[in-house]
């Protein structure tokens, strides 16, 4: 069974050829059942076919990966996870619509305001009456399901992510993704580590 067969039976599913300047991946939109949102499959090769492909679960981050923000390093994540995917020739990459660690773009406006008068990511979230991190990976795991993929390396340095999928069943190994840290992500970064656990090196 190819890629584009298994992908079809998530929801709604559309798929294309998209070369990229990282390689050529196989692009499908789908629907999540649950909420209507749009979500983002990139995949290279047959993964489905390696015993434990590379992947990356990557939540949506408009002001990083679109306006290249240099408030935190999730642009860099993108970028550095589609090159070691595009070097290694085969994994998959799950754009996922969870914009702010899942509270949504305003209110990730809203957290920067408190960030800029001294508080720090963590602290600003729970001031504005929100979940430090309010992302659900069960989508994720539906996409991995489809994909027929069990065992993977992910591509993180956030533990509370490997745990989730582990929970949701999935046999997951760690491969650390590093990118350079600057003076208006450093705080940024150190609460990560500090507050959640983050696995950087700073």
């Amino acid at each position: 069974m190819s890629t584009e067969a298994y992908l079809a039976t998530l929801t709604d599913a559309v798929s294309v050829r998209m070369p990229t300047a990282y390689g050529e991946f196989l692009m499908t939109a789908f629907t999540d059942p649950n909420d209507g949102k749009e979500h983002i499959i990139l995949v290279m090769g047959q993964p489905h076919l390696v015993s434990a492909p590379i992947v990356r679960i990557h939540s949506e981050c408009a002001t990083g990966d679109l306006f290249a923000s240099c408030r935190c390093d999730c642009g860099e994540q993108l970028d550095r996870s589609l090159s070691i995917i595009g070097e290694a020739g085969c994994g998959v990459l799950i754009y996922l619509r969870q914009e702010g660690r899942g509270i949504g773009l305003k209110n990730k406006l809203r957290a920067y305001q408190l960030q800029d008068q001294g508080s720090d990511t963590v602290e600003a979230n729970l001031q504005l009456g929100l979940p430090v991190d309010g992302r659900c990976y069960g989508i994720a795991a539906a996409v991995l399901n489809a994909l027929n993929i069990s065992t993977l390396r992910l591509l993180t340095n956030n533990p509370d992510k490997i745990s989730s999928l582990e929970t949701l069943g999935f046999v997951v190994s760690r491969l650390p993704i590093q990118v350079d840290y600057q003076q208006y992500n450093l705080a940024y970064m150190q609460a990560k580590q500090l507050k959640m656990g983050h696995l950087v090196s700073l």
